[in-house]
């Protein structure tokens, strides 16, 4: 099946979960179904020591699935396994309109560069990455060949995304 999938990337601290976060709400404002994916760079977790499903993982389980009648997790410890690759989180996705991707810095997809004058690292990615559509900024960009959108612009921006993914084209 193919996915729509775009992407939100750029340095620590440069707006990515907030420009997510406001894009989510904004397509499904308009009625699309929307996923996300979220890379994270260290060793985070979902569960809480002492919880049950903790206690499973801690005890050797590979996967655990915890469900209630509001939503289910399903937490998967790698163990000695590599990092998955993007592909093969987006295949256990259920199917949805669109799929945002904040982080994955060196995936093939379509991304938008968050930037914010306060960020960790100023250092444009658009340069080096062919995949990088669109600059978001809070700042005025100069010299920019690609589209480049006021960061709190999130119409602007979803409209973008619309056009960029064939949202537009499918129609509801």
């Amino acid at each position: 099946m193919m996915r729509r999938v775009f992407g939100i990337t750029g340095w620590k601290n440069s707006g990515k979960t907030t420009l997510t976060e406001k894009l989510v709400a904004e397509l499904a404002r308009r009625g699309w179904t929307v996923s996300t994916v979220k890379h994270a760079h260290h060793d985070f977790d979902i569960d809480k020591p002492g919880t049950d499903s903790f206690r499973h993982r801690q005890a050797g389980a590979t996967e655990v699935a915890v469900v209630s009648g509001r939503r289910w997790a399903l937490m998967h410890e790698l163990r000695n396994e590599d990092e998955p690759s993007l592909d093969d989180i987006l295949s256990r996705l259920a199917p949805s309109n669109v799929v945002l991707v904040e982080g994955y810095k060196r995936e093939a997809h379509k991304k938008i560069e968050a930037r914010r004058l306060d960020a960790k690292d100023r250092t444009p990615l658009s340069a080096g990455d062919p995949n990088i559509v669109a600059i978001a900024a809070d700042f005025k960009v100069e010299g920019e060949s690609l589209p480049v959108f006021d960061l709190d612009d999130t119409k602007s921006i979803a409209d973008f995304v619309e056009r960029a993914t064939g949202l537009v084209a499918q129609g509801k």
